[in-house]
């Protein structure tokens, strides 16, 4: 689906303030087989039981955000932190 760009340029991390990209495949694909894989949790330390279609990262790669049917879902306590795996693509 994707999201417009005018909309990605103005987005960023509700917290850090850091600003956001689309998830490239090889980050969703990586981020997709760990939640499978189970044990995968979002920053309030609820388990991510769900894949993601599709998601932001912030630049620093740091936090995704997964985007639900074309809407970024930029909860701060929603965010999956990746310092949680030990080879997050950056």
């Amino acid at each position: 689906m994707g999201i417009d760009r005018r909309l990605l340029d103005i987005l960023c991390c509700p917290v850090s303030k850091v600003p956001v990209a689309m998830l490239s495949a090889r980050q969703l694909d990586y981020l997709n087989s760990r939640i499978a894989a189970g044990g995968v949790v979002d920053v309030d330390g609820r388990p991510v039981d769900r894949p993601l279609a599709e998601g932001l990262v912030t630049r620093d790669a740091k936090v995704v955000y997964r985007i639900d049917d074309g809407i970024p879902v930029m909860l701060p306590d929603s965010g999956i932190g990746t310092s949680q795996f030990a080879d997050f693509p950056a």
